[in-house]
């Protein structure tokens, strides 16, 4: 079997052996980056996150990540503790203590913050919120198309756990991943609740048919970042592109498939389910997809 590959795969930096880390407005040397067992992220997964690429200095999309942050916090009722203007700032504190200018991944969490007491309500969350930013240094490595495997795990509803809140709750998204892992794939292709293909456990997914662009409503899935980029881009470079429903079977017979995220930008699928999607290597569509997110990147951070 081949090594086991991520879509979160990066080359290896000795850098980030030293990296500061932002926590509750401090930065402290890696080691010591450490929250409460008593913190309500920690012990309940209670917060939300964002996912951000630097280039050339810049942080690309910044707009739209703030805005699915605060509207992620809005929605579960959490105060962040600082506007706008301040997460900029502490994105722009860890980086220049990092010595950062491109080829950077930020993850930046917030959590209720410590409880009082070891239970769910989140009026015992008393002292917070808790807010993280880990910054590495981290350039994409992923050395092959990814393998996919249909599990039976499927994204929540919006009325139990609404898929496009990013939140800290990731644990139906990792029993996917094992679930996949088991079956001797990398990552998980997760259906909705009508049995439609949906997205994976942790990217946006999109199938290429006859030149056309195929993905998912977008009821089921995360409101990706990089997802809604793609879709803009087809849109503007007269590729045809479908928001739907479609099976496993129109999946099994694309001509190309590919994931989408801020992290990798777009990453190629091979197989799908032990089955060779088109010749199981990247292809034209998805190439020239990716040439003009690059470009856009370079636009958007220039």
């Amino acid at each position: 079997m081949p090594d086991p590959v991520t879509t979160h795969q990066a080359q290896e930096d000795a850098r980030n052996a030293d990296i500061l880390i932002h926590v509750n407005g401090r930065l402290v040397p890696r080691a010591q980056a450490v929250i409460s067992v008593y913190d309500s992220g920690f012990m309940l997964g209670d917060g939300v996150w964002e996912g951000l690429r630097l280039h050339n200095g810049r942080w690309a999309f910044l707009d739209d990540h703030l805005d699915r942050l605060f509207e992620g916090a809005r929605a579960i009722d959490l105060d962040i503790g600082l506007d706008r203007a301040g997460v900029l700032a502490a994105l722009e504190e860890v980086r220049t203590a990092n010595a950062m200018q491109t080829d950077a991944h930020a993850r930046l969490m917030v959590t209720r913050g410590v409880k009082v007491r070891p239970f769910q309500h989140p009026g015992l969350s008393r002292s917070g919120p808790t807010r993280v930013i880990i910054m590495e240094h981290s350039r994409p490595a992923i050395p092959r198309p990814i393998r996919l495997a249909t599990v039976p795990h499927i994204r929540g509803l919006p009325m139990s756990q609404d898929p496009k809140l990013n939140s800290h709750s990731k644990l139906n998204c990792i029993l996917a991943c094992i679930a996949a892992e088991k079956a001797g794939a990398d990552e998980a292709l997760m259906l909705d609740v009508h049995g439609f293909v949906n997205t994976t456990n942790a990217c946006n997914f999109f199938i290429v048919r006859k030149g056309a662009v195929w993905t998912s409503t977008g009821d089921y899935c995360m409101n990706g970042i990089t997802r809604a980029k793609v879709i803009q881009l087809c849109r503007d470079n007269d590729i045809p592109v479908f928001e739907r429903n479609y099976s496993l079977v129109d999946t099994y017979g694309a001509d190309e498939a590919f994931l989408t995220g801020s992290f990798g930008g777009q990453t190629p699928v091979a197989e799908i389910d032990g089955r060779m999607i088109g010749d199981g290597v990247m292809g034209p569509v998805t190439t020239r997809i990716r040439d003009l997110y690059a470009a856009l990147i370079q636009q958007e951070t220039a």
